[in-house]
């Protein structure tokens, strides 16, 4: 299948027109208790927007996305955008690099180096990935107005015959986190010709409690998962039962599109509740950026509409049988144990327990995740 070139280019009229939208933001009052205890705290979406308006260099992180060749190709009825990374060693493998929500291929920028060129880093130039990093459809530069909406399963086959009929290539490697992750797993499960092992950052196991006695771990994973479902899965019910409405308010006040994501960034990453602690301020408004200026944000709830209105497909009862490796981020979102992720991923041959870091591995910690990939796929390659 025909692929084109691609270079991103906002004009300066989008760019003017963040800027006039960004100033009139009108500022909701601050709740009393914590400035985080409700939602995205006031004063910080304040300073952010200030910063954005005022000194956030789009043109650079543009420039930085830039150095990365770049394609679009037609594929299940859109033009499907994707970064191809030659790796630099003696046999690159294809690995195909899969972000999730509320991420973008901007996750990828410190990460991609890593494993297209590990020698450049100190590593073993045998372990180069070539790296196809694809824009989910329905997300960011895979995204124009009026397209189809694309569930989970929807985006697997997608990007499946992205590698297989666009590319040619007969057999990769995968790996993901947040839906790139579920990604990963569902094409393991469907397509386990296709790929020598699958890696993730994030398991998709079911949400049920855990039946009878239990230990120690599984008491605790318990607990952290009634907690998640009962304060932190607000944003899946709206985004899975009302994605339409939702849309209109984060696709016309950028100041709303910021704190929405910020907040996920806050929660889910290893900061210590400072979101900058975990993820420099100009990737985190380049990754906010490219949703606002694509207006792809609607579209990018489809998934958790998928997730409650089909039928889901990764479950024990349809286990995923692939060679799996899996690095556990400790403030990954709900880590279940080893031996309740190991009914739904039958093939485990990796578990790594990371030292820092959390659901943004690859802009928290690309080294590390980076070395941990490879070390997972060297020998499966």
């Amino acid at each position: 299948m025909a692929q084109s070139p691609f270079t991103l280019n906002v004009p300066d009229t989008a760019l003017a027109d963040l800027k006039t939208r960004l100033a009139l933001t009108r500022f909701p009052d601050t709740a009393p208790g914590d400035p985080w205890a409700f939602g995205t705290s006031v004063d910080y979406a304040r300073d952010l927007v200030g910063y954005w308006k005022d000194r956030f260099d789009w043109r650079a992180e543009e420039a930085a996305l830039n150095g990365f060749p770049q394609f679009k190709a037609h594929l299940h009825g859109i033009d499907l955008h994707y970064l191809h990374v030659p790796g630099v060693g003696p046999n690159p493998y294809p690995l195909l690099l899969l972000h999730g929500w509320p991420g973008s291929v901007f996750e990828f920028l410190d990460i991609i180096p890593r494993l297209t060129d590990p020698a450049r880093f100190g590593g073993d130039p045998r372990d180069a990935f070539t790296v196809i990093a694809p824009s989910l459809p329905g997300y960011g530069l895979s995204f124009s107005p009026g397209q189809k909406r694309f569930t989970l399963q929807d985006i697997a086959a997608c990007v499946h015959d992205l590698m297989t009929r666009t590319l040619g290539i007969g057999k990769f490697a995968v790996q993901g986190g947040d839906w790139g992750a579920g990604t990963a797993s569902l094409i393991g499960n469907t397509y386990p010709a296709s790929v020598c092992g699958i890696h993730v950052n994030l398991l998709f196991v079911p949400r049920d409690r855990p039946e009878g006695e239990l230990s120690d771990e599984a008491k605790r994973y318990a607990d952290e998962l009634a907690h998640w479902l009962r304060e932190e899965t607000g944003y899946q019910q709206i985004q899975g039962t009302k994605p339409q409405t939702v849309a209109f308010a984060l696709t016309d006040s950028p100041a709303g599109l910021a704190a929405w994501i910020a907040e996920k960034f806050r929660s889910w990453s290893d900061c210590d509740g400072i979101p900058e602690n975990a993820i420099a301020r100009d990737r985190m408004l380049a990754n906010i950026s490219l949703y606002w200026f694509s207006g792809a944000i609607g579209s990018s709830f489809w998934p958790y509409y998928g997730r409650l209105h089909t039928a889901w497909p990764i479950s024990p009862a349809n286990p995923i049988t692939v060679p799996t490796g899996y690095a556990a981020f400790p403030k990954e979102i709900v880590r279940p144990p080893r031996s309740i992720a190991e009914k739904t991923y039958t093939n485990i041959q990796r578990w790594a327990e990371m030292k820092k870091g959390g659901h943004f591995a690859a802009m928290e910690q690309p080294e590390a995740l980076a070395e941990e990939i490879q070390a997972f796929f060297r020998p499966l390659r």
